[in-house]
């Protein structure tokens, strides 16, 4: 599996990020299946040990790494897919302004079973400001 991550990050298909917190490893982001031509998109999945979720570590990641698709990689779509039970994803995509596009049944094989996912995403003319820039704005209110 860490051939195969490797060779496809050369090839620019795939970014592997780790995430960390105080020097500390604490996660991972993958954007994958990242496409050019008429597309220009790409998927970003992640996670993060229980023990540091909660302390804003995943929406930064999330939100630092879609301003590297858009600005450097010059990316028009991200799509995050994620299971219906997993609330804190939805926060997560939720907090950074993704749209909710519907749901995919038996999306991703996933324990052993084909599991249904939401899949939510956000066009780079929809936070022009950039996505961290989006995070770091004071709630309306």
């Amino acid at each position: 599996m860490v051939r195969t991550l490797r060779a496809e990050a050369r090839a620019g298909r795939v970014l592997p990020f780790v995430m960390t917190y105080d020097g500390q490893l604490v996660g991972q982001l993958t954007m994958s299946g990242v496409t050019y031509g008429s597309l220009r998109g790409a998927h970003i999945g992640y996670w993060i040990d229980q023990a540091f979720a909660g302390r804003g570590v995943t929406p930064t990641a999330v939100a630092l790494a879609c301003d590297h698709a858009y600005s450097v990689l010059g990316l028009h779509r991200i799509e995050i897919a994620m299971r219906p039970e997993n609330q804190a994803s939805r926060r997560v995509v939720e907090k950074l302004g993704f749209r909710f596009e519907g749901t995919r049944p038996a999306f991703l094989h996933i324990d052993g079973e084909w599991r249904d996912h939401l899949v939510y995403a956000l066009h780079q003319e929809e936070a022009p400001e950039g996505v961290m820039a989006r995070l770091q704005r004071p709630p309306a209110g």
